[in-house]
């Protein structure tokens, strides 16, 4: 156990420096780290994630990150950057940085941004570990060096949590932290002969993923969804970042505090997985221990 838990720790400073190495500076004036938003997105990509979904998951983002609208919302704000990093979760130990922090501004820097996204490989994961994709960005966050407004998580995914921390305990210790998660559920019928299918994944999410002050979930019903629900929920969150100059009504799915539980349990996954109720010795496996 020692030994599995010194190698996932040097998995995560790797891909933390990573990440620290790859923040751009876009020049002007202003300081680049004094930004309106700083913004991790996290993309499941699990076993269930197949060739077809990843293209939706990563061409979305792409596309986002390319649409006039958000970059209009983007310049719409106070200073009118933003700050952004890319990663890819699934097993523990195996997640990757697939773009470090860049700081957009504009639509040559937002450019320089899904070209990054657009030209690196996918990845390749097993098991669902939502918590540990939220304790690298955690770290991204508190380790960059940028002060932003307002710091956010933004979390996709198909599936529940089935490895590492509890996600709803390593939720809380991020709200706590000041940070806001986001979550955009991928609701499809094609997952239903998964065996961590869940038909009620945008609940889960609601209950036991997202958190933090004006957090919501943007559905997309199914892969070819993706651009749509991350373009509009990209444009909400910088749009909330800016309270002054607001840029669209929210009609997303706005959770306000406390979170309604999740009837099922935010256990649900790792269940799934070991095929039944948690038990005294499995307890114990799943003990939340924050990173040091």
């Amino acid at each position: 156990m020692a030994a599995f838990g010194l190698g996932k720790k040097f998995s995560l400073i790797c891909a933390v420096a990573a990440a620290l190495c790859c923040v751009q500076n876009t020049g002007g004036a202003e300081t680049p780290e004094d930004v309106d938003l700083a913004l991790v997105i996290a993309t499941d990509v699990s076993y269930s994630i197949d060739e077809n979904e990843a293209h939706f998951q990563r061409h979305g983002a792409v596309a986002a990150f390319r649409n006039p609208d958000v970059i209009k919302a983007i310049e719409s704000g106070p200073r009118g950057r933003i700050a952004v990093a890319y990663i890819d979760f699934a097993t523990i130990g195996a997640n990757k940085v697939i773009a470090g922090w860049h700081v957009i501004r504009d639509e040559s820097t937002a450019e320089q941004f899904a070209a990054m996204l657009e030209a690196a490989p996918r990845t390749l994961g097993v098991n669902t570990s939502i918590s540990s994709g939220i304790e690298l960005a955690m770290h991204l966050l508190e380790t960059s060096g940028i002060r932003a407004e307002k710091r956010m998580i933004d979390i996709s995914g198909d599936g529940p949590n089935n490895e590492g921390h509890l996600v709803d305990r390593v939720r809380d210790e991020a709200v706590a932290k000041g940070i806001v998660i986001n979550g955009l559920p991928i609701m499809t019928p094609a997952d239903q002969f998964d065996i961590y299918y869940l038909p009620d994944i945008d609940k889960y999410y609601a209950g036991c993923v997202i958190g933090g002050q004006g957090s919501f979930i943007q559905v997309a019903h199914g892969f070819e969804d993706l651009e749509r629900a991350l373009r509009r929920k990209l444009i909400l969150e910088i749009s909330d970042a800016t309270p002054s100059r607001p840029l669209l009504r929210k009609v997303a799915a706005v959770v306000p505090p406390p979170h309604p539980a999740y009837d099922k349990g935010c256990d649900i996954g790792e269940r799934m997985r070991f095929g039944q109720l948690r038990s005294p010795e499995r307890e114990a496996d799943l003990e939340f221990m924050p990173i040091e």
